[in-house]
């Protein structure tokens, strides 16, 4: 087809577009019935209407025929190279950075902008933030998001630096922009052949979560490449599954694993990742929000986790419920928010669920079961300066009231909503989907149907918490009686059991990613005793079992259960053969008396 051709097919095809009724069908199910809606954009508003029975039909092929032209449009506009191009640079060198309602950078200010970051590597999800970029999209956008300090940014300007810059053009949403004044910016953009599209914080504009269709209906339709990033992740999640239905390619930045953190910040130490992980160390590596470099580490005390968690995840929540269909999704939520207490709810939570495991490994783990074997260690040791009768002395029965005084969550009084169950399932929803807690699959074996194990994939997050709370302990009457030396001692006996916790659940958690489709992957508790990971291979019918250990050393009770021929025995009867038993510990690989040992880094850092 020639040029003059395509010109005319292309102005017929627009002009029938036109003639055809706007949008995208939608269906909502409604007092248990599923019913279509016609929802379309228009000045930067969101409009739905019912479609009734008599006039389905006929919308519904009215609809695919529009989407239909819009592809062939898409296609014979990606066919005029030459003219569109020449008039691209020419619009594009006319273009003034002055003229724009938001804040857009082009041209040489977008090449300073990327500047900073050319020197950093890559987090694992940049090749498919490449392959939208490179290849054919059919008319979708890219969403890229994720709590803050996870690297959104940074990957932005690394992408953006890779394209030609004369075509490209990055927006920094304020909280004082419009819908409307963005989409004026991007006709602009648009009509000057800007090609690549980059939004930041586009979660901003009140009205994001109910126009982002937008976005993918028309802009990407006619050929730009949009990616949309913003730390207001439940925002991108609720328009993905309503406005942007099936018309995104996804990238979730809050999950950190091991291996990724240690190629990009340099650090193979899973202490060092427990401490901190879960964020990038913006002080160290400029990773991320230039307006946040003030502060070093996200999670290096109890305030800075307090502060992480309000304006990064309690926010981001009520922030994005409340644009959401005007704030008609709220649910049980909604007394809480009119109260003024939803983001304090969610504190709480999430301070709940780290206090109890705390509670959980101290008075289990800790003070029932290894406090007899730490007092004895603690008295017999044969280094004089390590050697004490701190434990000893300790009155576990008031240590434990104390510490369950501590654990309690405080000023409930001053809430002038009551939290109920249905607060506390809802808010827990939307920290799953904003991938910071996932449940951990425990079976038994012979014994009781297991509690709930929640395991939150930010670990610096739980352990500030569990640190402030040792120390509070700490301070205890009990302890009044105590040598500097000894405090600290006893102190660091308990974070050891921390630290020991954190890994086991660091391991469940990168292997339950890591795993395949048939494979399933489990805490295994007996009724005495436990495999602290079975990895379950459904289609070839075996399994893998582990014992997890916070220790460089060894020692034949590590594996004590891995050669119960009971526990084996009855394990092979349900999951089939068992192809291998370790014990991952901190050590170096090895044997140890015919058991198998793997080092926790080489573990984490070969999984993927």
């Amino acid at each position: 087809m020639k040029e003059n051709e395509l010109t005319e097919r292309i102005a017929e095809l627009e002009k029938l577009i036109s003639e055809l009724p706007k949008g995208s069908i939608s269906v909502k199910r409604i007092n248990g019935k599923e019913q279509p809606y016609l929802q379309w954009t228009e000045n930067g508003k969101r409009h739905s209407r019912y479609i009734k029975s008599e006039e389905r039909d006929g919308l519904f092929a009215q609809v695919a025929q529009r989407k239909e032209l819009e592809q062939e449009l898409q296609t014979l506009k990606k066919k005029m190279p030459s003219t569109e191009r020449k008039t691209s640079v020419n619009a594009v060198s006319k273009i003034d950075s002055n003229s724009f309602e938001t804040r857009v950078i082009i041209g040489d200010g977008l090449k300073l902008l990327c500047s900073p970051v050319l020197g950093f590597k890559y987090r694992d999800s940049m090749s498919v933030l490449r392959n939208y970029l490179n290849g054919n999209t059919d008319g979708r956008i890219c969403l890229l998001y994720g709590l803050r300090r996870t690297g959104k940014t940074t990957m932005l300007l690394q992408a953006i630096s890779e394209l030609p810059a004369d075509h490209t053009a990055y927006i920094k949403i304020m909280s004082r922009d419009s819908f409307d004044a963005l989409e004026r910016d991007i006709r602009k953009l648009q009509a000057a052949g800007y090609r690549y599209l980059f939004i930041d914080e586009v979660t901003l504009l009140n009205d994001f979560i109910d126009s982002a269709s937008l976005f993918s209906d028309i802009y990407a339709m006619m050929g730009m490449k949009i990616v949309l990033s913003g730390t207001d992740s439940l925002g991108f999640i609720l328009s993905e599954s309503d406005e942007l239905y099936d018309r995104t390619c996804t990238i979730h930045t809050t999950f950190i694993p091991f291996r990724e953190y240690s190629r990009l910040l340099g650090i193979r130490d899973i202490d060092e990742y427990i401490r901190y992980g879960g964020t990038f160390r913006v002080g160290e590596t400029d990773f991320d929000d230039p307006e946040l470099m003030d502060e070093a580490v996200s999670f290096r005390d109890d305030e800075s986790t307090r502060r992480y968690i309000d304006t990064a995840i309690a926010h981001n929540i009520q922030h994005s419920l409340a644009h959401y269909r005007h704030g008609t999704h709220f649910r049980h939520l909604l007394d809480l928010y009119d109260a003024g207490e939803l983001t304090s709810a969610v504190n709480r939570i999430i301070e709940d669920m780290n206090h109890s495991f705390l509670l959980s490994i101290l008075t289990k783990d800790f003070i029932s079961n290894d406090l007899g074997i730490s007092r004895s260690n603690l008295r017999k040791n044969r280094d004089p300066e390590k050697r004490s009768d701190a434990l000893t002395l300790i009155d576990e029965e008031s240590v434990t009231e104390r510490l369950r005084h501590i654990l309690d969550i405080k000023n409930k009084s001053e809430m002038k909503v009551e939290l109920t169950a249905d607060h506390i399932r809802e808010i827990k929803e939307y920290l799953y989907l904003l991938d910071l807690i996932v449940d951990c699959p425990i079976e038994t074996i012979g014994g009781e149907k297991p509690a709930e194990h929640i395991i939150f994939t930010q670990p610096g997050m739980r352990y500030s918490q569990a640190q402030a709370l040792v120390f509070s302990l700490m301070k205890d009457e009990t302890f009044s009686g105590l040598n500097a030396k000894e405090k600290n001692m006893v102190t660091e006996r308990i974070l050891e059991e921390v630290r020991g916790r954190l890994m086991e659940e660091i391991v469940l958690l990168e292997t339950q990613k890591a795993a395949t489709k048939h494979t399933r992957v489990f805490k295994l508790q007996f009724p005495i005793g436990e495999f602290d990971m079975t990895v379950a291979d459904e289609k070839n019918i075996s399994c893998r079992i582990y014992e997890i250990k916070h220790s460089k050393e060894t020692s034949p009770a590590q594996y004590r259960f891995l050669a119960d021929k009971e526990k084996c025995g009855q394990t092979e009867h349900r999951y089939g053969e068992i192809m291998q038993k370790a014990v991952i510990y901190r050590g170096e690989s090895k044997r140890f008396e015919g058991m198998e040992y793997v080092n926790v880094e080489e573990y984490l850092e070969g999984l993927g």
